[in-house]
Protein backbone atom coordinates (compact mmCIF):
# COMPACT_ATOMS: atom_id res chain seq x y z
CA UNK A 1 0.00 0.00 0.00
CA UNK A 2 1.22 3.50 -0.79
CA UNK A 3 0.57 5.93 2.10
CA UNK A 4 -1.24 9.08 1.06
CA UNK A 5 -0.10 12.47 2.33
CA UNK A 6 -1.62 13.00 5.76
CA UNK A 7 -2.39 16.71 5.77
CA UNK A 8 -5.83 16.75 7.35
CA UNK A 9 -6.07 19.16 10.27
CA UNK A 10 -6.47 18.03 13.85
CA UNK A 11 -9.98 19.47 14.10
CA UNK A 12 -11.15 17.35 11.18
CA UNK A 13 -9.91 14.22 12.90
CA UNK A 14 -12.16 14.99 15.84
CA UNK A 15 -15.31 14.98 13.69
CA UNK A 16 -15.82 11.24 13.93
CA UNK A 17 -19.31 9.75 13.66
CA UNK A 18 -21.39 7.29 15.58
CA UNK A 19 -20.39 5.89 18.92
CA UNK A 20 -17.07 7.72 18.88
CA UNK A 21 -18.37 11.27 18.60
CA UNK A 22 -22.15 11.07 18.96
CA UNK A 23 -24.70 10.85 16.20
CA UNK A 24 -23.85 12.16 12.69
CA UNK A 25 -25.04 15.71 12.14
CA UNK A 26 -26.45 17.37 9.05
CA UNK A 27 -24.44 20.54 8.44
CA UNK A 28 -26.23 23.14 6.33
CA UNK A 29 -25.75 26.80 5.45
CA UNK A 30 -29.22 27.24 3.95
CA UNK A 31 -32.43 27.39 5.93
CA UNK A 32 -34.36 25.43 3.29
CA UNK A 33 -31.83 23.01 1.86
CA UNK A 34 -32.99 19.86 -0.03
CA UNK A 35 -32.41 17.62 2.99
CA UNK A 36 -34.62 19.83 5.16
CA UNK A 37 -37.28 19.97 2.44
CA UNK A 38 -37.36 16.18 2.09
CA UNK A 39 -37.51 15.67 5.85
CA UNK A 40 -40.32 18.19 6.23
CA UNK A 41 -42.29 16.66 3.35
CA UNK A 42 -41.95 13.21 4.91
CA UNK A 43 -43.08 14.52 8.30
CA UNK A 44 -46.18 16.12 6.81
CA UNK A 45 -46.93 13.19 4.54
CA UNK A 46 -46.84 15.44 1.49
CA UNK A 47 -45.49 14.53 -1.94
CA UNK A 48 -41.88 15.24 -2.78
CA UNK A 49 -41.08 17.16 -6.01
CA UNK A 50 -40.38 13.86 -7.83
CA UNK A 51 -41.33 10.28 -6.95
CA UNK A 52 -38.82 7.55 -6.08
CA UNK A 53 -39.52 5.85 -9.42
CA UNK A 54 -38.95 9.10 -11.35
CA UNK A 55 -35.74 9.69 -9.44
CA UNK A 56 -34.46 6.16 -10.13
CA UNK A 57 -35.34 6.46 -13.82
CA UNK A 58 -33.36 9.68 -14.09
CA UNK A 59 -30.32 8.18 -12.39
CA UNK A 60 -30.39 5.13 -14.70
CA UNK A 61 -28.96 7.37 -17.42
CA UNK A 62 -25.86 8.20 -15.37
CA UNK A 63 -23.00 5.77 -16.17
CA UNK A 64 -20.74 5.08 -13.21
CA UNK A 65 -18.04 2.84 -11.90
CA UNK A 66 -18.91 0.17 -9.35
CA UNK A 67 -17.47 0.31 -5.85
CA UNK A 68 -17.70 -2.05 -2.91
CA UNK A 69 -17.37 -0.19 0.37
CA UNK A 70 -16.00 -2.38 3.16
CA UNK A 71 -15.83 -1.59 6.86
CA UNK A 72 -14.62 -3.01 10.14
CA UNK A 73 -15.57 -2.50 13.77
CA UNK A 74 -13.62 -4.71 16.14
CA UNK A 75 -13.81 -8.27 14.81
CA UNK A 76 -16.86 -7.56 12.63
CA UNK A 77 -16.52 -6.85 8.91
CA UNK A 78 -19.10 -6.07 6.26
CA UNK A 79 -19.37 -4.57 2.79
CA UNK A 80 -21.87 -3.29 0.25
CA UNK A 81 -21.94 -2.37 -3.43
CA UNK A 82 -22.45 1.34 -4.06
CA UNK A 83 -22.45 3.77 -6.97
CA UNK A 84 -22.42 6.86 -4.72
CA UNK A 85 -18.67 7.32 -4.39
CA UNK A 86 -16.62 10.33 -5.46
CA UNK A 87 -13.52 12.38 -4.75
CA UNK A 88 -13.92 15.51 -2.62
CA UNK A 89 -10.51 17.15 -2.20
CA UNK A 90 -6.96 16.75 -3.50
CA UNK A 91 -5.28 18.45 -0.53
CA UNK A 92 -5.98 16.80 1.82
CA UNK A 93 -6.97 13.66 -0.13
CA UNK A 94 -10.66 13.20 0.68
CA UNK A 95 -13.39 11.01 -0.81
CA UNK A 96 -17.00 10.40 0.14
CA UNK A 97 -19.33 7.43 0.14
CA UNK A 98 -23.07 7.38 0.78
CA UNK A 99 -24.29 4.58 3.04
CA UNK A 100 -27.91 3.47 3.25
CA UNK A 101 -29.03 3.76 6.87
CA UNK A 102 -30.73 0.36 6.62
CA UNK A 103 -27.56 -1.42 5.47
CA UNK A 104 -25.43 -3.60 7.74
CA UNK A 105 -22.31 -1.74 6.63
CA UNK A 106 -23.47 1.69 7.81
CA UNK A 107 -23.24 0.98 11.58
CA UNK A 108 -19.78 -0.53 11.18
CA UNK A 109 -18.51 2.62 9.47
CA UNK A 110 -20.12 4.72 12.22
CA UNK A 111 -18.64 2.61 15.02
CA UNK A 112 -15.23 1.77 13.55
CA UNK A 113 -14.56 5.09 11.85
CA UNK A 114 -12.86 3.48 8.83
CA UNK A 115 -13.84 2.21 5.38
CA UNK A 116 -12.23 1.09 2.13
CA UNK A 117 -13.55 1.99 -1.32
CA UNK A 118 -12.80 -0.96 -3.61
CA UNK A 119 -13.25 0.05 -7.27
CA UNK A 120 -14.18 -3.08 -9.23
CA UNK A 121 -12.51 -4.31 -12.40
CA UNK A 122 -14.25 -5.55 -15.54
CA UNK A 123 -15.19 -9.17 -14.98
CA UNK A 124 -16.10 -8.69 -11.32
CA UNK A 125 -19.85 -8.56 -11.95
CA UNK A 126 -20.46 -11.58 -9.69
CA UNK A 127 -18.62 -9.87 -6.83
CA UNK A 128 -20.69 -6.73 -7.34
CA UNK A 129 -23.93 -8.73 -7.31
CA UNK A 130 -22.86 -10.66 -4.22
CA UNK A 131 -22.27 -7.51 -2.17
CA UNK A 132 -25.48 -5.92 -3.49
CA UNK A 133 -27.79 -8.85 -2.74
CA UNK A 134 -29.91 -8.90 0.42
CA UNK A 135 -29.56 -12.69 0.54
CA UNK A 136 -26.98 -14.09 2.99
CA UNK A 137 -25.66 -10.62 3.86
CA UNK A 138 -23.58 -11.98 6.73
CA UNK A 139 -21.80 -14.43 4.38
CA UNK A 140 -20.66 -11.96 1.73
CA UNK A 141 -16.98 -12.45 2.49
CA UNK A 142 -17.09 -16.25 2.33
CA UNK A 143 -14.71 -17.40 -0.42
CA UNK A 144 -13.67 -13.81 -1.23
CA UNK A 145 -9.96 -12.99 -1.14
CA UNK A 146 -9.13 -9.92 0.94
CA UNK A 147 -6.54 -8.55 3.31
CA UNK A 148 -6.43 -5.96 6.06
CA UNK A 149 -5.57 -2.39 5.05
CA UNK A 150 -3.57 0.08 7.12
CA UNK A 151 -6.77 1.31 8.81
CA UNK A 152 -7.97 -2.22 9.44
CA UNK A 153 -10.67 -2.04 6.76
CA UNK A 154 -10.90 -5.06 4.40
CA UNK A 155 -9.24 -4.62 0.99
CA UNK A 156 -10.55 -6.87 -1.79
CA UNK A 157 -8.03 -8.51 -4.10
CA UNK A 158 -8.23 -8.04 -7.86
CA UNK A 159 -9.88 -4.62 -7.83
CA UNK A 160 -8.75 -1.74 -10.08
CA UNK A 161 -8.08 0.48 -7.06
CA UNK A 162 -8.55 0.39 -3.31
CA UNK A 163 -8.66 3.56 -1.22
CA UNK A 164 -8.19 2.92 2.50
CA UNK A 165 -9.86 5.71 4.47
CA UNK A 166 -10.40 7.05 7.96
CA UNK A 167 -13.68 8.92 8.54
CA UNK A 168 -13.28 12.64 9.25
CA UNK A 169 -16.93 13.71 9.07
CA UNK A 170 -20.44 12.35 8.61
CA UNK A 171 -23.55 14.11 7.34
CA UNK A 172 -27.17 13.00 7.56
CA UNK A 173 -28.85 13.05 4.12
CA UNK A 174 -32.35 11.60 3.90
CA UNK A 175 -32.22 7.80 4.00
CA UNK A 176 -28.41 7.82 3.69
CA UNK A 177 -25.40 9.07 5.63
CA UNK A 178 -22.57 10.76 3.72
CA UNK A 179 -19.17 9.71 5.08
CA UNK A 180 -16.14 11.81 4.16
CA UNK A 181 -12.90 9.89 4.48
CA UNK A 182 -9.23 10.85 4.54
CA UNK A 183 -7.38 8.52 2.17
CA UNK A 184 -4.52 7.01 4.17
CA UNK A 185 -3.35 4.48 1.58
CA UNK A 186 -4.00 3.58 -2.07
CA UNK A 187 -3.36 0.51 -4.17
CA UNK A 188 -3.96 0.36 -7.95
CA UNK A 189 -3.45 -2.07 -10.80
CA UNK A 190 -3.69 -1.64 -14.58
CA UNK A 191 -7.09 -3.04 -15.58
CA UNK A 192 -10.35 -1.96 -17.16
CA UNK A 193 -12.99 -0.82 -14.65
CA UNK A 194 -16.45 -2.29 -14.26
CA UNK A 195 -19.09 0.17 -15.53
CA UNK A 196 -22.82 0.24 -14.75
CA UNK A 197 -25.44 2.02 -16.88
CA UNK A 198 -29.21 1.73 -17.41
CA UNK A 199 -29.51 -1.28 -15.13
CA UNK A 200 -26.72 -3.31 -16.77
CA UNK A 201 -22.95 -3.75 -16.64
CA UNK A 202 -21.25 -2.29 -19.71
CA UNK A 203 -17.82 -2.49 -21.33
CA UNK A 204 -15.79 0.71 -21.21
CA UNK A 205 -15.77 2.45 -24.59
Amino acid sequence: MRPAQNTVDRAARQRLPGAQRGRPLHLCHQARCPVHLATEAERRGSRLPVSEDEFREGLRHWPSGVTIVTARSGSRIHGMTVSAFTSVSLTPPLVLVCADKSSHTHPLIAEGGVFAANILAAGQEALSNRFASKKDEDRRFEGVEWYEGVTGAPILRGVVAALDCRVVSAHDAGDHVIYVGLVEAIETQPAEPLVYHAGSYRPLG
